[in-house]
């Protein structure tokens, strides 16, 4: 029968709620995404606070970010094996519950091991969750109804971290740097419990999840960990004195990369062997015992994927590196106070909301590419007149470019994923979504440190040159900003050969 699979199957819930039913899910996934983006952008209000309390440098506390960003960067990798052998509901709900977990523990810890695990079991949590939502858009909702589904969704998920900054900033002072960890917490709960109306228990495709499927490839996790925490220690190194640590970590971690390309190569080698057909209880042995790759390089075999993979690691380079500039720039360099540059960019992050919205609903009448494209340029634009804002002119400019370069984003946010997915074999888009995830956070991880480093060497090189302090921050603060301009450019490259497909998808 349709419902042989539970009450609480795709099939049971699509009869229950007719129509409606893909949009209450997306909704309920946006939920928890929310609550995931969230965790991640807003502990940074709390880093001086926190610093303080622990009695840390800033340098250890700041690891209360980039641990939750290396667990969450590495678990999206494992979302497609976790989806096919549980089901969405179980995953998304013991991923809510860490998320809620983690909120509650790090807001109680006495002790900073105790706030780095809440952080890590909450990054654990988010990774899983973020490629959840591009999985159901594509394989739920028909073609035409795709671009309104990531608008929607894309609305919801960058209203948190454009109002979270704002309202923590308050609770911050008002409540002290533990509030910030309880934020989570309401929209985790209310995720919990849609997700027990709405989520089904079923795996990607309306298919049973299988309990018995192979298991984790946890060598490939372990490489892709390691080599991920030695990029990111590396490019933190580099901002150091001792440069040779920093070099012998990247070269590490280039080849620990390298190692896990070979081993995901030899298990989809090994998989399709596996398929020829073997006899008796010994071929049932080896069919049970194989692993699947967790990364399946045939996505990279499609163009539009990898012209797409392209684009988002360069995308998140130039989201994350701008989100940890802007407001440095304004405090350091413009030496406005952070209550105003909160209040300030907020009209920024509602407006990039409204922008998704609107893009998402025109998306059908152009390619994906196209709007990239836009994006891309605009965002490229706001970065390369940066250099034209002076205090002595006023903060006009500064809010225009701002501005302008929230809208590029609107115009990249819904598209990109929908270009990059769209006319892939349905079977891979779960891989797909989660790479394409792993390699736009493993950009924006590095994207920071990569700002960083190009601004404190501008920073030093002008400290040196001129006897006026505040000409060389704006000097150092704008070729870092033609830094972000250049790298967004290039991208273009890649956006331009991102066409549409030719057989878009169709809902289950």
């Amino acid at each position: 029968m349709s419902l042989a699979q539970g009450p609480n199957s795709l099939q049971a819930l699509q009869a229950r709620y007719g129509e409606r039913h893909r949009w209450l899910l997306l909704l309920s996934v946006m939920l928890g995404s929310m609550a995931a983006v969230m965790s991640s952008t807003i502990m940074n209000v709390a880093i001086p606070d926190m610093s303080q309390h622990f009695t840390l440098g800033q340098s250890r506390v700041q690891w209360v970010t980039s641990g939750f960003m290396v667990a969450m960067t590495v678990s999206m990798l494992t979302t497609p094996w976790l989806l096919a052998r549980y089901g969405y509901r179980r995953v998304y709900e013991v991923c809510m519950w860490l998320l809620l977990g983690g909120g509650v523990a790090g807001g109680l810890a006495n002790d900073f091991p105790l706030v780095m695990a809440a952080r890590v079991a909450e990054g654990l949590a988010a990774g899983v969750v973020q490629p959840i939502p591009a999985i159901i858009i594509l394989r739920a909702f028909a073609a035409e109804e795709q671009g309104r589904a990531s608008g929607l969704f894309g609305m919801g998920v960058v209203l948190a971290p454009a109002i979270g900054p704002s309202i923590g900033g308050v609770l911050v002072d008002v409540f002290g740097w533990r509030s910030i960890f309880f934020m989570v917490v309401p929209l985790a709960m209310l995720a919990l419990w849609m997700s027990r109306r709405y989520v089904p228990t079923s795996a990607p495709g309306g298919v049973q999840a299988d309990a018995d499927s192979p298991g984790l490839d946890w060598i490939g996790l372990a490489l892709a960990s390691t080599s991920t925490l030695m990029l990111l220690n590396g490019l933190v190194q580099l901002r150091g004195d001792d440069h040779t640590v920093a070099v012998v970590l990247l070269l590490l971690a280039g080849m620990v990369m390298a190692v896990f390309v070979a081993w995901q190569r030899y298990l989809l080698q090994s998989r399709r062997h596996a398929r020829r057909p073997i006899a008796g209880r010994k071929g049932q042995r080896v069919r049970q015992a194989l692993r699947g790759p967790l990364m399946n390089l045939q996505v990279f075999g499609h163009r539009n994927f990898a012209m797409g993979a392209l684009v988002s690691f360069t995308y998140g380079i130039a989201l994350f590196g701008s989100t940890y500039l802007l407001p440095v720039y304004m405090q350091m360099g413009l030496s406005l106070s952070p209550s105003y540059i909160g209040a300030a960019l907020l009209p920024a992050g509602i407006l990039l909301a409204v922008t998704i919205a609107v893009v998402g609903r025109l998306s059908n009448r152009f390619p994906p590419a196209y709007w990239v494209s836009w994006g891309l340029a605009l965002l490229a634009l706001s970065f390369a007149l940066m250099p034209l804002v002076h205090p002595a002119a006023g903060l006009a400019l500064l809010w225009i470019l701002v501005i302008l370069g929230r809208i590029g984003l609107g115009f990249i946010l819904p598209s990109l994923n929908l270009g990059a997915l769209r006319g892939l074999p349905k079977d891979l888009i779960p891989q797909a979504s989660s790479v394409i995830g792993f390699v736009r956070m493993l950009g924006g991880a590095a994207g920071v440190s990569i700002c960083a480093i190009v601004l404190e060497w501008r920073l030093a090189v002008y400290a040196l040159a001129s006897s006026s302090p505040g000409s060389a921050d704006l000097r150092a603060f704008n070729e870092t900003f033609v830094f972000l301009a250049t790298m967004t450019a290039l991208a273009l490259l890649a956006a331009w050969k991102m066409g549409e497909s030719s057989v878009p998808h169709k809902k289950d």
